[in-house]
């Protein structure tokens, strides 16, 4: 079981790849294995929301115990994120993309997309999944939203990069603090040359 509070972000970060996420909505189920993640490490990390210790009221989750669901919403889209460490000590994982699973045909019908532009990327998988600001607050066990360690996929490597779209931040712009499946299509941004297109970098 990932233990979402006495576990680094980091580590976090890394065992939540391959899981899978589950959404029930009525007799909708949607889930996909989650391909991609980024820690963000708290008060120290420029590009956290809570950074200096920074709390309003959009990241009230943050400062919540590990396992809470923060949702906070860029450009329309919402980001899905579960909260790590104690509370009072707001870090967070990003998931940033998922393989689907379940539920594809109506995934595809919500982004109006088919093939990787499903879910490559953490709008695109929210949408996908008809994940919204509702659950914000929530713990990602005793809710609609839940991850089904059980019914895993196990990456063959777990590839490090910098953050995307983390200009400006110092060191943290560049800190290996994204991970994702190699090979895996289901990864943003990834180009066609890199994929694994026998395993999706699963073993």
């Amino acid at each position: 079981m990932i233990d979402y509070v006495n576990s680094s972000t980091e580590e976090v970060a890394k065992q939540l790849l391959g899981k899978k996420l589950i959404h029930r909505i009525g007799t909708k189920v949607y889930s996909g294995y989650i391909t991609e993640t980024e820690a963000y490490v708290g008060v120290a990390d420029e590009a956290c929301h809570t950074f200096g210790g920074r709390r309003t009221p959009k990241v009230t989750s943050m400062f919540q115990i590990g396992g809470t669901i923060y949702i906070y919403t860029m450009h329309t889209h919402h980001m899905l994120n579960i909260v790590t460490k104690e509370e009072e000590d707001p870090q967070a994982v990003l998931i940033r993309s998922i393989e689907p699973a379940e539920g594809i045909e109506h995934m595809e019908r919500n982004r109006s997309h088919i093939g990787v532009q499903v879910s490559n990327g953490p709008g695109k998988l929210t949408k996908a999944m008809e994940i919204t600001k509702a659950i914000d607050g929530q713990n990602i066990g005793d809710c609609e939203l839940f991850i089904h360690e059980a019914d895993k996929k196990t990456p063959l490597e777990i590839a490090e990069s910098p953050r995307i779209g983390i200009p400006n931040k110092g060191i943290w712009t560049s800190a290996l603090l994204r991970y994702y499946v190699k090979g895996n299509p289901f990864v943003s941004g990834l180009p066609k040359k890199d994929w694994d297109k026998r395993n999706y970098g699963w073993s």
